[in-house]
């Protein structure tokens, strides 16, 4: 059995009570305090959080510390699809907090049944999806284009989107408040939407946010050009 299919298959079982409580202990005890001395990071928006966990959270994609960032912002137990190479990294650490955390393998360029179904035990739980609709970490300053797996799994599963933006990250901090990071979480992108508007609506709150070009219309149409 490949590493991939080790770690692209997730089950009820997986999100259970311990890992749960685990989650949120991590939030509390080691994100809080690493981001709020390191990062002194502000969260805005808290009130468009759903009760409801059948969620997707989607963020823009700047760094390594988005997933935690953002599960802190909503304070919801969230499990993130991630590329393969994470649950391999020659980091022993990231691989065991990818794992433990309950992310779940994905091999962006095609999304397998597997995938599907760990989605679809994911909203059997408690727990919310996050997927980074970019992809990959994105340095530059430009939403320009988006992988469209989740509105794929928004449509599938009937599961409102919502935005998350990660602003004034401009690298990783070395000593006590170097750095200042602000989550903004947007009002919720209904699912019923057509694809396109999604995409735009999404990239439109994402660069309200965070102040990025919005160049996701040039992106549409080079796509409708094929």
């Amino acid at each position: 059995m490949t590493t991939e299919k080790n770690y692209n298959r997730r089950t009820e079982k997986d999100y259970n009570f311990f890992r749960t409580v685990f989650y949120m202990f991590f939030l509390l005890t080691v994100v809080y305090p690493i981001t709020k001395l390191m990062y002194n990071v502000k969260i805005e928006g808290r009130e468009n959080v759903p009760k409801s966990s059948q969620v997707i959270y989607a963020g823009n994609h700047v760094s390594y510390i988005d997933p935690p960032l953002i599960s802190l912002a909503a304070w919801k137990n969230i499990a993130y699809m991630a590329k393969q190479e994470l649950f391999h990294d020659d980091d022993k650490l990231l691989r065991f907090l990818v794992h433990i955390l309950g992310a779940f393998a994905v091999n962006r360029e095609k999304p397998e049944i597997a995938t599907f179904k760990t989605v679809k035990s994911i909203f059997n739980t408690s727990w919310a999806l996050g997927i980074f609709p970019q992809g990959k970490i994105v340095k530059e300053p430009v939403i320009s284009s988006v992988h469209k797996g989740f509105i794929l799994f928004a449509k599938k599963f009937q599961a409102d989107i919502v935005p998350v933006g990660i602003c004034g990250f401009d690298g990783y901090a070395k000593k006590l408040f170097e750095k200042h990071i602000t989550v903004k979480i947007g009002k919720p992108i209904p699912y019923t939407l057509d694809e396109n508007e999604i995409i735009r609506e999404w990239a439109r709150q994402i660069c309200e946010f965070t102040g990025f070009e919005n160049r996701i219309e040039d992106c549409l149409r080079e796509e409708a050009l094929v």
